[in-house]
């Protein structure tokens, strides 16, 4: 881990007087790549640089103590080694953890695709309950959400909704919420109060740079017609909807959130990149995946993730355990301490694998 660090820490000080080079300031592009590049490492040198420096007191306190013939003084300056002997622990297992492979999407936008499930009409309602929850939580965390399409019911819910969530670290935090979420509730149509049980998926896809899909024109098929909402709404007298096919693989995109076909064919190929960007890295990580301990954020949308018991008011992630009697609060958006807790069970299982 030593030599790690050290290899960070002289990297860190040849970026750093890079930098500070006219030479190089005079050259914007080298400039920026050697700032990123600074950034990305910033953190666990300037850890490391503290626990070097806490090491050296350390030391210096033990062999201060072991020359001092004042019993008082001596017992302080042991104390104070050990005390710094404790926080050396600590900083060691922070290091650890910056040490640990970064998930290369996780700055990056994403996006979201909820399905009702099992349970028809009330799977409906609780996807399009799922979709505000998520808009919510956006809102607090000053993201910027965006409709691209969206199968609405009669009753107010939906069948399928797609959007995109664009902000700081997005894909970090979200990425845990791809998987089947099962609510237990008494649906507005029931007349006997009885609990139905309903389920939902959602997918977390991250949103791909340019770079990562290419995509043949010659690939696409590509369709228009006329949207029309539930109950007649919303009813385009131009064919401006778009639905392209990715002939190679099946994949269909459609949207008809605007109003224009080249807006509604910009939505679409956003999420046909990231759809195919997830369909080829899924493939890619296949052997990885079956392998893996740890279902955490893997994106296996075949398993019961989460379940929310709206009689007993709980939300329990059966990942990790963690239930919370909040679920009203869970509801309204906030969900941040359930996706700290799935982010730090992860970071945990991960130090475990590195250790073995």
């Amino acid at each position: 881990m030593i030599d790690k660090l050290e290899d960070i820490l002289k990297k860190y000080n040849a970026l750093s007087e890079e930098m500070a080079d006219p030479a190089v300031i005079a050259q914007p592009e080298r400039w920026t790549q050697c700032a990123k590049e600074h950034a990305d490492i910033a953190e666990t040198a300037e850890k490391y640089l503290a626990y070097k420096k806490a090491e050296k007191e350390m030391n210096d306190a033990f062999h201060a103590a072991e020359k001092e013939s004042d019993k008082e003084l001596r017992a302080l300056l042991e104390q104070e080694g050990y005390s710094l002997k404790e926080q050396l622990a600590a900083m060691e297992e922070e290091l650890r953890i910056l040490l640990l492979p970064k998930d290369k999407n996780d700055e990056r936008n994403v996006v979201m695709e909820i399905r009702g499930g099992a349970g028809g009409e009330e799977a409906s309602l609780f996807a399009a309950d799922l979709y505000n929850m998520y808009c919510r939580y956006a809102d607090a965390m000053r993201w910027k959400t965006e409709l691209i399409d969206a199968s609405e019911t009669e009753l107010g819910g939906m069948k399928e909704v797609v959007f995109t969530v664009s902000g700081k670290g997005v894909y970090s935090k979200l990425k845990y919420e791809s998987g089947v979420h099962r609510v237990q509730r008494v649906p507005e149509t029931e007349s006997q109060g009885r609990v139905h049980t309903s389920t939902v998926t959602v997918a977390v896809l991250p949103e791909p740079e340019d770079v990562d899909v290419e995509i043949n024109e010659k690939d696409l098929k590509i369709d228009t017609y006329r949207s029309g909402g539930a109950g007649g709404q919303h009813i385009n007298k131009t064919e401006s909807c778009i639905r392209i096919t990715h002939l190679p693989t099946g994949i269909v995109v459609t949207c008809q959130d605007e109003r224009t076909q080249m807006k509604n064919r910009e939505k679409a190929m956003k999420v046909l990149k990231s759809r195919l960007y997830d369909f080829y890295n899924s493939k890619y990580q296949s052997d990885y995946a079956e392998n893996r301990k740890s279902q955490i954020g893997s994106g296996d949308r075949s398993e019961r993730i989460r379940t929310y018991n709206f009689p007993q008011n709980r939300v329990t992630d059966h990942r990790i355990g963690l239930t919370l009697y909040a679920l009203d609060g869970f509801m309204q958006g906030d969900i941040g301490g359930m996706l700290d807790s799935l982010a730090i069970a992860d970071r945990e299982a991960q130090l475990a694998g590195s250790k073995e």
